[in-house]
């Protein structure tokens, strides 16, 4: 037993030994996918502007590992809607937004991704998200998927009902999201109140974690802002984000 005891610590010290001085914890890996809607009914509402200006300071932070935020390994922003019902659409990865100030990645994300479209497609961008993390090799990190949109869908491949709008939360898809990883989150904001309980009522999930903010609290963000020089720092955001929308959500019991 002793000798045992020997060999062990003989080992943890050899392990130490060949650690390169300073190096670090590697840290795990995760995606982070984001999705801006571009179509007419989201501006319509005033909020695209302020979702932009979110997303820019949201990428930032998380760039960055501001605050609290995690670092993901793999980044991802694409839009929602098309000019037609499964339009396909392109994501702009990690690297186009790297190195970049806040006010550059906003002008970046304006570029890519002006409210011109007709639809706003959801189950298209789902889809098209499990594809993307597929090819990629990012099966079994753990995903967050965020979309900025009022959460009303124009376009569902079914029948929806006109006037409440029901069954076109109902027929939204995130099942080609469940089983990518052992945890998948799927964040709603700047949905208006009936939609967001739409999202976490109606849309069927098994492994999908649902969690959305609504349009009245998401405009709270601008009041975290601290107006000196130092705008890079911005704690009092970086906390804000992780209370309200990096809020880690239970799984529903199935």
């Amino acid at each position: 037993m002793i000798k045992l005891r020997r060999v062990l610590a003989i080992a943890a010290i050899a392990g130490l030994a060949c650690t390169p001085t300073g190096e670090t914890t590697r840290q795990a890996r995760s995606t982070l996918v984001i999705g801006i809607d571009v179509s007419g009914s989201f501006r319509a509402t005033g909020h695209y502007e302020d979702a932009i200006d979110f997303a820019s300071h949201y990428l930032y932070g998380h760039l960055n590992g501001m605050g609290n935020l995690k670092v993901p390994s793999a980044v991802f922003v694409g839009s929602v809607g098309g000019a037609r019902p499964g339009e396909p659409k392109s994501f702009q990865p990690i690297h186009a937004f790297q190195g970049k100030t806040v006010a550059e990645i906003g002008t970046a994300l304006r570029q890519y991704f002006p409210p011109e479209d007709s639809f706003t497609d959801f189950n298209a961008f789902f889809d098209r998200v499990a594809t993307l993390v597929k090819r990629q090799g990012l099966i079994l990190a753990p995903l967050n998927v965020v979309v900025l949109s009022d959460g009303v869908p124009d376009a569902t491949g079914g029948s929806a009902s006109a006037s409440t709008g029901e069954s076109a939360f109902k027929q939204i898809n995130v099942g080609p999201l469940e089983y990518l990883s052992r945890s998948v989150t799927v964040r709603l904001l700047y949905g208006s109140a009936t939609s967001s309980v739409a999202w976490e009522r109606e849309i069927k999930t098994r492994r999908v974690r649902m969690w959305t903010v609504d349009a009245d609290v998401m405009t709270g963000w601008r009041d975290q802002l601290d107006p000196s020089p130092e705008s890079g720092e911005q704690d009092g955001l970086w906390a804000w984000i992780g209370d309200n929308i990096d809020f880690r959500v239970r799984s529903r019991r199935l």
